[in-house]
C-alpha cells in the first residue's frame, strides 16, 4: 500500500534542498493538515468602464445569454457569474468635484472616499487584498502580490488634482500606505521564485538584520525631534521594516520553491500588450500553484489610460473613446478593446483550470474578481458596476449565473463575502453594509 508523504517533504543532494510539486500521494498528509486546499483571492482590474449594453446579461440565472464581450469565456462559463448591481460610492465625488478616475480605482477595493491631494498627504483606506494579506501572508514566502501592465508615478497631480498614486494603485495596505504594483515580468518572476538556497537567504538575512537594527536606533533619535505627521510618517516607515523582517524571518523557515517544469524566466517586458498581459497572468498563476502567495491584484492598465489597442483595430487611446457621447463608432471600438481584455482573462482562468489540485482544479480553489470602478465611462457612472466573480473557492460558491443585486448595494459587501469565505473573520470593510449573498 502506498504511505502518504507530507507536502512539505523535500529533495534532498547535493547541498540543496527543493521542494516537491503537488503529488497524489501527498492528499492523506495534506488534506489532514490544511482540511482542504487553500483558497487563493485575486482581483483583476481594466480601467474606464465597459460598454454595458455588450456587457450585461438581459436575463438573470443560469440561462442567461452570454452577450458579446463575455463570448471569450464560453467555454468557462460553469466558473464564473455576473454580480450585476454593485456600486462604489466613494468612487464618487461628494463633493470634490472631477477626478473620477483616480477615485475609481483608489475606491475600487478600499470603499474609501481618498483624499484629493497631488501632494504627500494621500489618504484612502485599508483594501480587501490587504485585509486578506494581513490574516494569511504569515503562511507563505509573500503576504501578497501586486502586478500590472502600465508603469504609474506614485506622486504628481495626474487626475483634476488627484494625486498619480491614485490611478495607478488598486492595493492600499494602510489608508496613507499605497503598494506600488511590479509590471516587469523578470522582477516578478525574482520576487517570486529568486533568493538563492535557504542557505543563502539567511547569509543575506543576517546582513539586513544589522541593518534593520541601525534603523531602529535612528528611529528612536529622530522621533523625539519631528512633528506629529511625521512621527506618523516614521511610525509607517518602521512598520514597512518589520514587515521586512517578519518576512525575513518567515523565509528562514520555508522550504525552497521549484519553478515548475517548462516555465522559464521572462527576458523582460514584452513589446506586444498581449504577451506581457498574459506573461503577467501566468506568474499570478504560478503564485498560486506553488503557494507562494494567496494573495494578488492585476492592474492591467492605470485607470484613465489612453493605450490604444491598434493591434484589435482601435488606433486610438482608450481614455479617449470611452467618451463617446454614445457615437455608435466609438463604442464600438470600446467594445473590441472590452472583448480583448476577456480573451486575456480567459487565458488566465483556463490556465488556472488546467492546473489539477487533488480531485479538483487550481480555479477551484480559487476566487478571482474581475472588473471595473467605472461602469460607463462617458457618464463615470460608478454604480451598476461590471463585475465578474470566478472560481469555486473550495466549493463555497456556486458558479454560472446572472445575480442581479438590489441597486446601489455596496461593491465593498462582496469584498466582505469574500474574506469570510477565504476564512479571514471580518465584520465590515470600508463603506460596507453587510455581506453579500453569493
Amino acid at each position: 500500500m502506498m504511505q502518504p508523504i507530507s507536502r512539505r517533504t523535500l529533495l534532498r543532494g547535493l547541498g540543496a534542498a527543493v521542494a516537491l510539486p503537488w503529488l497524489e500521494s501527498m492528499t492523506p498528509a495534506f488534506a489532514r493538515s490544511l482540511e482542504t486546499f487553500p483558497t487563493r483571492l485575486g482581483f483583476i482590474y481594466t480601467p474606464n468602464g465597459k460598454n454595458m449594453d455588450d456587457w450585461t446579461p438581459k436575463t438573470e440565472g443560469a440561462d442567461y445569454e452570454l452577450p458579446s464581450i463575455l463570448q471569450p469565456l464560453k467555454d468557462l462559463r460553469s466558473d464564473f457569474s455576473i454580480l450585476t448591481g454593485l456600486t462604489a460610492d466613494k468612487a464618487r465625488a461628494h463633493g470634490d468635484g472631477g477626478g473620477d478616475h483616480a477615485r475609481a480605482l483608489s475606491a475600487f477595493l478600499t470603499g474609501a472616499q481618498p483624499r484629493k491631494t497631488d501632494g504627500s498627504d494621500i489618504r484612502a483606506g485599508v483594501s480587501v487584498d490587504q485585509a486578506a494579506a494581513a490574516a494569511v501572508g504569515d503562511q507563505t514566502r509573500l503576504s501578497s502580490l501586486e502586478i500590472g501592465c502600465e508603469a504609474g508615478a506614485m506622486a504628481g497631480n495626474c487626475d483634476s488634482g488627484y494625486s498619480c498614486v491614485y490611478s495607478s494603485t488598486m492595493a492600499w495596505k494602510s489608508a496613507t500606505q499605497p503598494l506600488p504594483k511590479e509590471v516587469n515580468p523578470k522582477s516578478v518572476f525574482d520576487r517570486l521564485f529568486g533568493g538563492g538556497s535557504a542557505a543563502e537567504r539567511a547569509k543575506v538575512r543576517a546582513r539586513r538584520q544589522s541593518v534593520i537594527d541601525l534603523v531602529r536606533e535612528d528611529y528612536k533619535d529622530l522621533n523625539g525631534r519631528v512633528s506629529k505627521q511625521d512621527q506618523r510618517k516614521l511610525d509607517e516607515y518602521i512598520t514597512s521594516i518589520h514587515d521586512i523582517e517578519a518576512r525575513l524571518e518567515r523565509a528562514m523557515h520555508l522550504p525552497d520553491v521549484k519553478v515548475p517544469d517548462g516555465v522559464a524566466k521572462p527576458a523582460g517586458i514584452p513589446p506586444s500588450v498581449e504577451e506581457h498581459i498574459k506573461l503577467m497572468g501566468d506568474l499570478m498563476v504560478l503564485a498560486f500553484q506553488t503557494d507562494v502567495t494567496r494573495v494578488a491584484t492585476f492592474v492591467v492598465a492605470n485607470e484613465g489610460s489612453n493605450k490604444p489597442y491598434a493591434f484589435v483595430g482601435v488606433p486610438e487611446g482608450h481614455h479617449d473613446l470611452s467618451h463617446h457621447g454614445n457615437d455608435k463608432a466609438k463604442k464600438a471600438k470600446i467594445a473590441k478593446i472590452n472583448t480583448f481584455h476577456t480573451t486575456q482573462l480567459a487565458y488566465i482562468l483556463a490556465r488556472m483550470k488546467s492546473i489539477k489540485e487533488g480531485d479538483g482544479t487550481l480555479l477551484d480553489h480559487c476566487l478571482i474578481a474581475y472588473g471595473s470602478g467605472n461602469s460607463d465611462g462617458n457618464a463615470h457612472n460608478h454604480d451598476n458596476l461590471p463585475l465578474l466573480l470566478a472560481g469555486k473557492g473550495d466549493g463555497s460558491v456556486k458558479q454560472g449565473r446572472h445575480v442581479r443585486y438590489a441597486k446601489e448595494t455596496p461593491i465593498n459587501n462582496l469584498w466582505v463575502a469574500l474574506l469570510l469565505k477565504m476564512g479571514v473573520k471580518v465584520a465590515s470593510l470600508g463603506d460596507s453594509t453587510g455581506v453579500l449573498p453569493l
